[in-house]
């Protein structure tokens, strides 16, 4: 995945700023799933769309192990979340802000 895909990163300490915690718990989400962060530039970063003011999108989680339990690795899973899909006249992650869980999630489904 190219970084140009994301329209912006952040950066773990960013992140941890931003939700007011500590680097370890940001950490700790990327463990337990509920984010996605990849190298770029060196450093580890998380697409800025991946998150609210508040911490990660609740409907992100589900959609990231549905994408890994079907054989996506992290750079392939932010990639196609970050994709125009067609089938959802959107990208995936901007359907998910939408609120459109159930049918990102079917679509993720149909991509095994």
């Amino acid at each position: 995945m190219s970084a140009s895909s994301a329209r912006e990163w952040l950066s773990l300490p960013e992140l941890a700023e931003r939700f007011g915690l500590p680097v370890g718990k940001v950490r700790r989400m990327i463990e337990e799933r509920h984010l996605i962060a990849l190298r770029v530039d060196g450093a580890l970063r998380v697409p800025v769309d991946f998150v609210d003011a508040d911490g990660p999108l609740g409907d992100l989680r589900g959609t990231i192990i549905l994408l890994a339990d079907n054989g996506f690795s992290d750079d392939e899973a932010v990639d196609w979340l970050l994709s125009p899909e067609e089938s959802l006249d959107a990208s995936p992650i901007d359907a998910l802000r939408a609120g459109r869980k159930a049918e990102v999630r079917r679509v993720a489904q149909a991509l095994a």
